[in-house]
């Protein structure tokens, strides 16, 4: 049966919304770019270390995913712990083990996920550096007695605001795509790592599948793997579908959309970065 009218219009609109233009082909370039970088940097010793404050803010989407599903299935958050060798762990009693668990994995890709979908647009970048910002004060309070916490998050907030001021808020897109490739990277890594390469007892897969039974936690750790990777691709075709402009008008866009200094509307931007100051300073002495 030969495809209808209506039929052909989605599938042309599809894709076109899926064919990139030449600053999504140059966002494309930049990601794969990424990914070999980060690729050749995880196993090349001493280099590593260039790319180590990321993989540890990837540990903290990871335990910061836990704690937010604790809290949304009632669970009482005790801690959120860092250490130097990448490793976390998030204290917590109650909550919905079966949803806790699996969210340190799939919460972390999917924050990757929804970085990438905003590393096509400056605008975007701009909103998801401050959904970043909220995420940082509610991990300082859970972590506020970990000093490795306090370090990462205060680098990599003075590392967003000093992209933001780059170009525009071009540099802060950038540093916003390298984030997101850096956290699905590393979650993709660290399920075939801890639980198919293999089996670690205290991961987060074993624990589940000791909790389901079904399972052995290799079955677990392929079925999170297989999620993340579709986050991972949702990301990316997010970011075809929902931002077409080109550079020049997400330029145009961004000089009046929380514009930086010189860019004519400075007395628009709201002061946002002594206002997470003051919130940390605030956090600190609690």
């Amino acid at each position: 049966m030969s495809p209808t009218l209506s039929e052909l219009f989605v599938s042309r609109d599809v894709e076109s919304s899926l064919t990139p233009n030449a600053t999504q082909r140059t966002t494309l370039i930049v990601a794969g770019v990424y990914i070999v970088v980060i690729g050749l940097l995880w196993h090349i010793p001493f280099l590593s270390w260039i790319i180590y404050p990321f993989k540890l803010l990837t540990v903290g989407f990871h335990e910061m995913s836990h704690a937010f599903m604790g809290v949304l299935t009632c669970a009482h958050i005790y801690s959120i712990e860092l250490d130097p060798d990448e490793g976390g762990v998030t204290k917590m009693s109650g909550g919905i083990s079966w949803l806790t668990l699996p969210a340190g994995y799939l919460g972390s890709s999917l924050i990757g996920a929804c970085l990438i979908a905003c590393g096509f647009n400056t605008n975007a970048s701009k909103v998801a550096s401050i959904v970043l910002a909220v995420f940082f004060i509610f991990t300082l309070w859970w972590a506020r007695r970990n000093w490795l916490t306090w370090v990462l998050i205060a680098g990599m907030s003075g590392l967003i605001v000093l992209f933001w001021f780059v170009g525009g808020g071009v540099a802060l897109r950038f540093l916003v795509l390298f984030i997101g490739v850096m956290s699905c990277m590393y979650v993709l890594w660290d399920v075939i790592d801890d639980t198919i390469a293999r089996k670690v007892n205290t991961s987060d897969a074993s624990a589940f599948a000791k909790i389901c039974g079904c399972f052995p936690s290799q079955v677990w750790g392929v079925i999170w793997l297989l999620i993340a990777f579709v986050f991972f691709a949702l990301g990316i075709i997010v970011g075809l579908a929902a931002f077409k402009q080109t550079a020049e008008e997400q330029k145009s866009d961004s000089s009046s959309f929380l514009p930086v200094p010189g860019s004519g509307a400075l007395a628009a931007l709201p002061n946002l970065f002594m206002t997470f100051a003051t919130t940390i300073g605030v956090v600190l002495m609690l």
